[in-house]
């Protein structure tokens, strides 16, 4: 709570900053205007994060970051380097260095560093590709978010407070246009966080997290060339940023389709487990199966009911993604992580079975009597192999408890 206190306090003199040159009206009419453009960058990254949502208070904090200290720290680091290039190389240039050369390097830096921080401090969040672009795509909207009150705010300063033509072409342009430029350049640095949280090699995840600093530094320069300069802005929007947002597109739904392909695989061992009921697999296994369970315990039982079971989903996704990544040797083998999100399991599911309005069996949830560490890979092995869950759950793995949680 302190830090995204001191988060949003750096948003505050940020746009405290800003408001002596553009005004408190000019203020007020960015924030209306920035409000668009935000609320769906945001919607988008979490509709993309919806088979493992990560925790709300991360994705405020990124927010609050991007919004907060990344603004703050580019405001006060480009305005510095625009006042040294007009000292150093004359009247006209520092807009030029400040827009191609600074902003570039300081603001991927700053919005990069949290989810480069996200990765050395919360390892575990990282489940792959698509969670690097989640956090990176709303730290970057939080920043955009600022940045545009300040340029919506200039525009109607600049028009001597009117909402004429001036706000409405920097509208179009930063609100219609391109939206998801910041996400689009952070998301570079996503990406690289996303290929290190499943790399083997340090050496590999260093040099990804680079190379996706590099590629965002320069389509972040190129963008701001093109709009700075007057030079071939619609050649680079319509050659680059477009087919790049495509591939951007491509690449989500790629590893969405993967990530479904992990819970395919995962499903029929908890399952045998005992973790989880067999009817359930293939609920679990997809998000169309998914969205009909908690569409007809809703019918059923309620909202309580359906958010229960959504829990239940979630928790049961983020032990699947742990136990990949460990197979794959992309984290340590920590029996006690394993441990914790199999207990979260069994503690959502009987959440799920005992929610009000569901007629479920009152007793213990599958699995809820087994030690979980004896399926953790790198731990002895059992007599299904190293990486595999233990056998079914003794009197758990029959009977009612099998029942899916509303039906």
């Amino acid at each position: 709570m302190v830090g995204l206190i001191v988060l949003g306090i750096c948003a505050l003199i940020t746009i405290g900053l800003a408001s002596s040159e553009i005004g408190a009206v000019g203020v007020v009419i960015g924030v209306v205007l920035a409000l668009l453009p935000v609320a769906l960058v945001v919607a988008t990254f979490l509709w993309i994060d919806r088979f493992e949502p990560e925790p709300p208070r991360l994705l405020l904090g990124a927010f609050l970051w991007g919004a907060g200290l990344s603004a703050l720290v580019a405001v006060i680091i480009n305005s510095s380097a625009i006042i040294a290039a007009e000292l150093l190389l004359g009247r006209g240039q520092g807009d030029v260095i400040g827009a191609v050369i600074s902003a570039p390097l300081v603001e991927e830096f700053v919005k990069g560093a949290f989810v480069v921080g996200l990765l050395l401090v919360r390892r575990r969040e990282f489940d792959g590709i698509v969670d690097g672009v989640v956090y990176a795509g709303i730290t970057a909207a939080g920043f955009a978010f600022t940045e545009n009150i300040i340029y919506f705010g200039r525009a109607f300063a600049d028009a001597e407070g009117a909402v004429g033509p001036a706000v409405l072409a920097t509208f179009v342009l930063r609100g219609v246009l391109s939206p998801f430029a910041h996400p689009l350049f952070t998301s570079m640095i996503g990406i690289g966080v996303g290929i290190a949280s499943q790399a083997r090699s340090r050496v590999v995840g260093t040099l990804a997290v680079l190379g996706g600093y590099v590629l965002a530094v320069v389509l972040h320069a190129l963008w701001n060339s093109s709009t700075q300069l007057g030079a071939g802005f619609f050649g680079v929007y319509v050659l680059i940023m477009l087919p790049l947002f495509g591939g951007m597109i491509g690449l989500v739904v790629w590893q969405r389709r993967r990530e479904a392909d992990v819970l395919a695989r995962q499903m029929p061992g908890f399952a045998a487990a005992g973790w989880i009921a067999p009817s359930e697999v293939p609920l679990l296994s997809s998000l169309a199966g998914r969205r009909r369970w908690r569409t007809a315990v809703h019918r059923r039982a309620g909202g309580q009911a359906a958010r229960a079971v959504e829990d239940y989903q979630h928790a049961v996704t983020e032990l699947a993604f742990l136990r990949a990544r460990a197979e794959k040797g992309a984290l340590p083998p920590r029996a006690d992580w394993h441990a914790e999100l199999l207990d979260n399991v069994v503690r959502t599911r009987l959440a799920a079975v005992n929610a009000p309005g569901v007629q479920g069996p009152t007793g213990p949830p599958p699995g809820a009597g087994g030690p979980p560490q004896a399926s953790w890979p790198g731990s002895p092995q059992g007599p299904h192999g190293p990486g595999m869950p233990p056998g079914p759950a003794g009197p758990h793995s029959h009977g009612g408890a099998h029942r899916p949680p509303g039906t």
